[in-house]
């Protein structure tokens, strides 16, 4: 059975949500007739057709208008951002109609808004970001960070089926270079707002989620070998909701926390994870608890200053060790 890649996880997901449910369907800026910039829906028009295979002008406000009506009237739309940066233009629809439409007015909002994000890539300040910060504090959404194929795959086909309008983050990084066996027989659905325990530990926890969640276990193969460390690594896999048992858990166990993200610092989602920590499980807490973060400037195109910008895995490795002194 040959392995399936991240970006592939994601096709089948989807080409199975549209299968099992004739209400399912795309649209979104070269989805259609191209493939989409990425190739995550080619071969999508040809199997399901024009009427949900919806190739829409250049206009992340449209469509994300035209998803929630559709979804508003019993279909489940899945909306491409052709990269998640230009959701921006979408934010004022997202956080001021969609998320609130179920509480206002009782209106169904069943709907994926989907894209590549993150950097590692040489994109960029227009093809790197990191949004989910931006709309972590908006009642109404879900948010969904996949690392693995196997999450890739199980949170698209849960985001799908979901009540409530979910932003799926895809990191373009992973898109062909995670690898893993997925039987095709097997149903893969991924709860929405579990965590999984990608590292068992002792000694301190990692929390992160998407790509860096591959960091960080590198970090933690480099402390075990060199430091004699025992590093255990949560993986979120959903920001909103986030899971908060999971957290506290490995916090209880290990007593250090190190949160590592690839969004800039300020106002990142690393510090709402910190304040929960210190209310819900202050106690445990043998060091304070450490952020690695992307440094809060725009992602320079230049290989070496994006390097430089964003974390890596000798960041991590830099914090824990600080942490485990401390």
């Amino acid at each position: 059975m040959p392995e399936v890649t991240y970006l592939e996880a994601i096709r089948q997901g989807m080409w199975e949500e549209m299968e099992r449910d004739e209400n399912v369907f795309i649209l979104g800026e070269d989805v259609g007739a191209y493939g989409g910039a990425f190739k995550v829906t080619d071969g999508f028009l040809e199997r399901f057709g024009a009427q949900r295979v919806i190739d829409t002008p250049i206009s992340e406000a449209a469509i994300v208008g035209a998803a929630a009506g559709a979804a508003h009237m019993g279909l489940r739309p899945i909306a491409e951002m052709q990269f998640i940066d230009f959701i921006s233009c979408a934010y004022d629809m997202l956080t001021n109609y969609v998320a609130t439409a179920r509480y206002r007015a009782g209106l169904p909002t069943p709907m994926v808004v989907r894209g590549p994000s993150g950097g590692y890539v040489r994109g960029g300040p227009f093809h790197s970001q990191n949004p989910e910060a931006a709309f972590l504090h908006t009642p109404g959404l879900k948010i969904v960070c996949p690392a693995t194929a196997r999450d890739a795959k199980g949170l698209i086909k849960a985001a799908v089926r979901d009540e409530d309008p979910v932003l799926y983050f895809e990191h373009k990084y992973l898109y062909r270079r995670i690898k893993e066996d997925l039987p095709a027989d097997e149903e893969i659905l991924t709860p929405i707002g579990k965590a999984r325990l990608a590292r068992e530990g002792h000694d301190l926890t990692i929390v992160t989620w998407s790509a860096m969640v591959f960091k960080a276990l590198e970090a933690a193969e480099q402390l075990a070998s060199e430091d004699g460390l025992s590093v255990e690594v949560i993986d979120l896999r959903t920001l909103l909701p986030m899971d908060d048992q999971a957290i506290m858990a490995s916090v209880r166990k290990t007593n250090r926390v190190l949160i590592a993200h690839e969004d800039t610092r300020t106002g990142g989602v690393a510090g709402e994870i910190t304040a929960r920590i210190n209310n819900d499980a202050f106690e445990f807490l043998d060091a304070p608890v450490k952020r690695v973060a992307a440094h809060d400037v725009p992602l320079p195109y230049a290989p070496a200053l994006e390097d430089f910008v964003l974390p890596q895995t000798d960041d991590l490795v830099a914090a824990a060790r600080w942490l485990a002194a401390y």
